[in-house]
């Protein structure tokens, strides 16, 4: 992993990193971390949450692991409610949550599938906003990252229920963005392209991969630590007047 940015405005704040727990939630949680943020980290699986929140610990980060569910509004309450108490107000959102983005096609989809990739990808990204924004508006600031994917901004192989409940993320961004700026929240999105984790490692061959990643024009997939090094940066006031955008972190596959 490369040594993270630093933003200094990033010292002291509370960040929130949902799917935190691996891939590009662990490499984001422990960036901000790096950069002094406390960090709350969320995801469904105690055992990888043990490992990140550890990882962040070695490196002297206030490190909190919550199990939850994103697509339980009842496990976002007991978090928003858990972070207060723990490590205060959250500032800074990632709401990276989903991945459901197995190919599966279209002739074959069915609604029971179609359902569950946009209540993980999509309506999971809408509850956990709505869990946090009450309390970023009373104070009037917040700072919201959404995870997109290279699927919602162009034909790809993922399943239709991936595409449309990625794009969707970058419309209820592209909203919130407009409706809430004049509060004093930002909202941006990062639409990764193939990015090496657990999954695809699973899924492939390191032969593979690099023959995917020859496809790139900069003939590589990516790394966690590229999403998150954009994470990084839209969350510091180093990108403090934008807001709404998507950020293509893709290695020119997508250029938009």
């Amino acid at each position: 992993m490369n040594a993270p940015a630093v933003y200094p405005d990033l010292d002291g704040k509370v960040a929130v990193v949902t799917g935190g727990s691996r891939g590009i939630g662990a490499a984001t949680a422990l960036a901000l971390g790096a950069n002094g943020a406390r960090v709350a980290v969320v995801g469904r699986d105690q055992e990888a949450l043990d490992r990140t929140v550890a990882a962040l610990a070695e490196q002297g980060t206030a490190a909190l692991g919550v199990p939850a569910d994103c697509t339980v509004e009842a496990d976002l309450a007991r978090l928003a409610t858990t972070v207060a108490e723990r490590l205060g107000p959250p500032d800074i959102l990632a709401a990276f949550a989903g991945g459901n983005g197995m190919p599966v096609p279209t002739a074959q989809e069915n609604g029971p599938h179609w359902r569950e990739v946009l209540d993980s990808d999509l309506t999971s990204v809408f509850l956990t906003i709505s869990a946090f924004l009450p309390g970023m508006l009373e104070r009037g600031s917040g700072t919201i990252i959404t995870m997109s994917s290279s699927a919602g901004r162009q034909a790809a192989k993922s399943s239709a229920a991936y595409a449309a409940a990625k794009a969707g993320v970058v419309a209820l961004t592209r909203h919130l963005a407009g409706e809430y700026g004049a509060q004093g929240i930002r909202i941006n999105s990062i639409a990764p392209a193939s990015v090496e984790n657990d999954r695809m490692r699973a899924w492939t061959t390191e032969e593979q991969r690099r023959e995917m990643g020859a496809t790139f024009p900069l003939g590589r997939i990516g790394r966690p630590d590229d999403v998150a090094a954009t994470a990084l940066f839209l969350a510091s006031e180093a990108s403090g007047w934008i807001t709404g955008v998507t950020v293509d972190v893709a290695g020119g596959k997508v250029m938009l």
